[in-house]
């Protein structure tokens, strides 16, 4: 990797061979707002399934919802990560005296 240039110091930036399992504040609003997508859309199909009298539109509801239901369980897992020991795994770039 090529080093970075700064003022009076030449400086190598460390690679960083896989990608950290880190949520940022962003990402958490962006999964927070799916899963509030994927469980009322679930909901919404586990309650038109019960109305519903034809066995093939219930069947077909009932498939729509358990959909909802497994990328709201995918989601979920993206959720289930220890920022900190993420953030610690990071390499840290040397500070400079100034």
């Amino acid at each position: 990797m090529p080093a970075t240039m700064t003022p009076g110091a030449q400086q190598m930036q460390v690679p960083i061979p896989v990608p950290p399992r880190v949520i940022t504040t962003k990402d958490c609003s962006y999964l927070k707002d799916a899963l509030s997508w994927e469980l009322l859309s679930f909901k919404k199909f586990h309650f038109f399934a019960q109305q519903a009298t034809d066995p093939q539109v219930k069947q077909a509801l009932e498939q729509a919802g358990q959909m909802h239901q497994r990328h709201y369980q995918t989601l979920l897992t993206h959720l289930q990560v220890d920022n900190n020991a993420a953030m610690a795994k990071i390499p840290q770039q040397p500070q400079q005296a100034q």
